[in-house]
């Protein structure tokens, strides 16, 4: 943590300061146990990733990926991702978002509690530089449709494809993927692109 870490503070952060070099910018919202994000940024040596994660094993898991895998690339944020994204991350910086499996929160009484709600959409969409890109997945079902919906509702968002978008390549699968197929769920991807 004193190595890749970042404490939470309402400062823009400085990436190229930050990660010692000029290079493009994701960030992976909810990084889990980190499995993902590392082999991400191992196989795109030539991006440096942000991840942020509010639980300390899954930071200590994605921690003990960086140095397992020699990676310099990644830096992790222990805190809210809607805060981080809101103080830290500085307007038109990224070239991408990517949000896999967040929580579902499938019961109506919690849908309010979804990550990707309206607010969100428009933070995330305002971070992304013309071009980048916000990619979620999903294994529910009706969370696909609700997040397809709020970003087609988001103005500086355009849709790369007619409706869910085929699973990108550079989306590795992931424990939550696996464990919805498992389960008989299909998964959709979702990919916009700022305007």
């Amino acid at each position: 943590m004193p190595r890749f870490g970042i404490a939470y503070t309402a400062q823009p952060l400085d990436f190229g300061a930050l990660f010692g070099r000029e290079a493009p910018v994701a960030v992976e919202v909810g990084s889990g146990m980190g499995e993902t994000t590392a082999r991400i940024a191992a196989e795109t040596p030539e991006r440096d990733y942000l991840a942020i994660e509010v639980h300390a094993p899954g930071v200590g898991s994605l921690l003990r990926h960086v140095g397992e895998l020699g990676l310099t690339n990644v830096r992790v944020v222990q805190h809210d991702a809607v805060e981080v994204m809101r103080d830290m991350v500085p307007a038109d910086s990224l070239a991408a978002i990517h949000v896999f499996f967040p929580d579902p929160w499938p019961k109506l009484r919690h849908h309010k509690r979804r990550l990707i709600q309206p607010g969100f959409a428009a933070l995330a969409a305002s971070r992304l530089t013309p071009g980048g890109v916000l990619h979620v997945a999903t294994d529910w079902e009706d969370y696909a449709h609700h997040v397809l919906a709020v970003l087609d509702g988001t103005a500086a968002l355009r849709n790369t494809a007619a409706g869910f978008a085929e699973r990108p390549a550079t989306r590795p699968e992931t424990k939550f993927e696996r464990r919805g197929l498992r389960l008989g769920h299909g998964v959709w991807d979702i990919v916009f692109q700022r305007r």
